[in-house]
């Protein structure tokens, strides 16, 4: 599916306020019921920063910026990809995403009392105009301009296939930011700053917990949540134990035997892995052997086993590809009519005709080249990435079982390993895909030469390169019309399907853990409204939907 964004108002307010519950605000914590603890594993985080415009202040690292900080609108990265607005009561882009208008949410007060209004909205974003905030999410603008209520944003570019980065740009006070001289640096932990419109207000900051109350005064409607507190563990292992043991609430973690670990220990435990547009993918290095033979490629789509990815070295959590265009069930309608059905299966036959067509032989049962050379490969992964170093060895299995190939498994340090995709020096890595919401990520990631720069690749390992698929990524980011983008799709997939550039293994997802002890409302494989990941944009939106369980 295509990102979808909605062009009107959608009665969020009203939608949003909870009936029949318990809760009340920050002031009135005794009548709301239990705090949630939010954990994550990234050891101790000692110095207290409220600036959510730094990756590396704390704000950022336990997630708490983004219930204090809010947004324009939320995307959804699962179920419908859609969009729904938040301190915006609606959000239009032209045609050709070059130009944003929201629409300033009326009502809405910032927590020290002050009313929010669209200036608050174009100062934000003047910071990344007039050079004074970083631009790091490359919003690229071009002017800012309000007229009452309404913003317009243009951006020198389109947007197309970065809507969510400009809709989740955190909106911050004019009254007190205008007064911060260097928002790249400065922590904002002076007394009356860390000043939002979310749910929740900062209560106070230590170095074994951050706790924020719920806001009194939220737009969104009164909060069954009166409180949360944020920890942070030294690793997944001490992570999993408090989250079996109900000593924290809500994490975003990988797991591993996630049924005997966590989900049995209590029948309130729950875990949910939302599919996205991004994909757990195959890279193979295009320039030399021996990926540089497209039949080697295409014999390996015919027998890797996506199921087996999905069940044994993701346990469930993920979804599996087999389109042979590469794209998820999530973007099905992108897949051009020409594909429309078409899929891999496990096929070792099929995979092994099309080796012999291109020359291939065996000795035994080792697969031989037709320059007279074994066919062998090495697949690199992180040390300690259990799911993808379980990968590492199915393939390895797969491969040698069904075309008597030699796989070595490779498990460098991070360090090592990233200096070998950047600079081509691998010869098979397993890699997450860059996840715009639409089919752009994926083929962006496997075949844009854009991503390569003095040498080094961000994206496109392989460094694959056609002029006319180059063509029709730019086509398809910029067009003012589907019908060009469509058009621009047919290219794009025609090229991936007979090129085999990459082979996308399973849906990257968004994993959410957590316990219906004391609220329910969360989100869900029926009830897919967001992922139940904390450190997402769209916590806001679930604490505004938690009700008390019973």
């Amino acid at each position: 599916m295509r990102l979808r964004t909605t062009l009107a108002a959608v009665g969020v307010a009203a939608a949003l306020v909870l009936t029949g519950c318990a809760g009340g605000g920050g002031s009135d914590a005794d009548s709301a019921g239990a705090a949630l603890t939010i954990a994550k594993p990234d050891g101790a985080i000692t110095t207290e920063s409220n600036n959510p415009y730094l990756g590396d202040s704390s704000a950022s690292k336990y997630g708490y910026g983004k219930v204090i900080f809010e947004s324009l609108a939320l995307v959804n990265p699962t179920g419908d990809l859609g969009t729904t607005p938040w301190l915006a009561e609606s959000v239009e882009w032209n045609d050709d995403y070059t130009q944003l208008t929201a629409v300033a949410r009326s009502g809405v007060k910032w927590s020290d009392g002050e009313d929010f209004t669209a200036d608050d909205i174009a100062f934000s974003f003047d910071q990344v105009l007039d050079g004074k905030l970083n631009d790091t999410n490359a919003l690229d603008i071009k002017s800012v301009a309000v007229d009452g209520d309404t913003v317009t944003i243009d951006f020198n570019s389109s947007k197309y296939t970065q809507q969510a980065r400009v809709l989740h740009f955190q909106i911050v006070p004019e009254h007190i930011w205008k007064d911060i001289e260097d928002p790249n640096t400065d922590p904002v932990t002076g007394e009356g700053q860390a000043v939002g419109t979310g749910p929740y207000v900062l209560d106070s900051w230590t170095t074994e917990s951050v706790t924020l109350a719920a806001n009194p005064d939220y737009w969104g409607g009164e909060l069954a949540v009166p409180e949360l507190h944020y920890v942070s563990y030294g690793d997944n292992a001490a992570l999993t134990t408090a989250l079996a043991t109900g000593e924290a609430d809500w994490a975003q973690a990988f797991i591993p035997q996630i049924q005997d670990s966590y989900l049995s220990a209590d029948p309130d435990n729950k875990f949910l892995a939302s599919p996205t547009a991004g994909a757990g993918t195959l890279f193979m290095n295009l320039q030399t052997k021996p990926f540089n033979d497209p039949a080697l490629r295409q014999a390996l789509a015919w027998t890797i086993d996506r199921q087996a990815y999905v069940d044994i070295a993701r346990e469930g959590a993920s979804e599996a590809i087999w389109s042979v265009t590469g794209l998820g069930a999530l973007l099905d309608d992108e897949i051009v009519p020409e594909y429309a059905g078409q899929s891999y299966e496990v096929d070792i036959d099929k995979a092994r005709q099309i080796l012999t067509d291109a020359g291939y032989t065996w000795q035994g049962e080792n697969l031989i080249d037709p320059d007279g050379e074994p066919v062998s490969f090495s697949i690199s992964v992180p040390a300690g990435w259990s799911d993808w170093n379980t990968e590492q060895a199915l393939l390895a299995e797969e491969l040698k079982e069904g075309l008597g190939i030699e796989v070595k498994v490779d498990q460098p340090d991070w360090g090592g390993w990233d200096a070998a995709r950047q600079e081509g020096t691998f010869q098979a890595i397993i890699h997450w895909l860059e996840d715009t919401g639409n089919a752009y990520g994926l083929y962006t990631s496997a075949m844009d030469p854009k991503w390569i720069v003095d040498g080094k690749a961000a994206f496109n390992f392989g460094r694959f390169d056609d002029p006319a698929v180059t063509t029709a990524l730019n086509t398809y980011a910029n067009a003012s019309a589907d019908a060009d983008r469509d058009a621009a799709l047919a290219v794009i997939e025609k090229a991936f399907v007979e090129n085999v550039p990459v082979i996308p293994l399973g849906a990257h997802p968004l994993l959410g853990e957590f316990n219906t002890r004391n609220y329910v409302g969360w989100p869900s494989e029926d009830d897919p409204y967001a992922s139940a990941d904390p450190t997402q944009p769209a916590i806001a939106q679930i604490l505004t939907k938690l009700q008390p369980a019973g």
